[in-house]
């Protein structure tokens, strides 16, 4: 099933167009990667397909129009941001917030699925810590937890291993496998480490000297043929 169309995308800011007429889709189940070189485009669409940015023309078209409000995103952290002052079991609460609109407090429902995310990110021995005393890799895991949370089905990553040390980042890697496997979340992550992406997704989004959208034995084998 079809679960996310780009139509005749085109990105850009300033006036400056960095891709233009993108057009694939995304079905349920899909594991993505966007490869490609800083500045061509990669986190620009990230965000277009999440309504953080207008498009400079063309769609986003989600199934069922379930739309922005039912997806997870764990963007790249700021340094203000990874020194926020909240408790880990708050932090990954507030991925309900998009779903609970004005209401000011949390569902014993929504209190579950947050222990549930905890329990398969393995952050529960976290839940009381204040997230600026956390390692990197303790904080990412905390946000995926969170992505988790606002997450009906699909989840958007940008670059979640970026600055962790190899064990830290081969746990995300799983982490992120297993949602993927066990629980059939779509993932669609940006990605610079190649070897990664085509060891665990099954399709392959780049953004090189010409745009590449297929499989990732599609796009092994058009790397070879060069």
């Amino acid at each position: 099933m079809v679960q996310l169309e780009v139509k005749d995308l085109s990105l850009g800011y300033d006036g400056v167009i960095l891709k233009d007429n993108l057009n694939f889709k995304i079905e349920k189940g899909d594991y993505v990667c966007i490869l490609g070189e800083n500045g061509s485009g990669k986190s620009t669409l990230m965000k277009t397909i999440l309504g953080l940015k207008k498009p400079v023309s063309g769609q986003v078209i989600f199934a069922d129009n379930s739309g922005v409000t039912s997806i997870g995103y764990l963007p790249q952290q700021t340094d203000m941001q990874r020194d926020f002052p909240a408790s880990v079991r708050e932090i990954v609460l507030s991925g309900f917030r998009a779903k609970s609109g004005l209401r000011p407090f949390y569902t014993k429902e929504e209190k579950a699925a947050a222990f549930k995310a905890m329990e398969k990110t393995d952050i529960t021995n976290l839940s009381n810590r204040c997230y600026r005393e956390l390692s990197g890799g303790q904080q990412q895991r905390v946000l995926l937890a969170r992505a988790v949370c606002a997450a009906d089905d699909i989840i958007f990553l940008d670059e979640p291993v970026t600055g962790l040390d190899p064990d830290a980042t081969e746990e995300m890697y799983k982490l992120i496998k297993d949602l993927n496997e066990k629980d059939g979340m779509t993932v669609i992550m940006i990605s610079h480490d190649m070897d990664s992406s085509l060891r665990y997704a099954n399709k392959i989004l780049n953004f090189g000297n010409e745009v590449f959208f297929g499989t990732k034995d599609e796009f092994v084998a058009t790397r070879e043929a060069k």
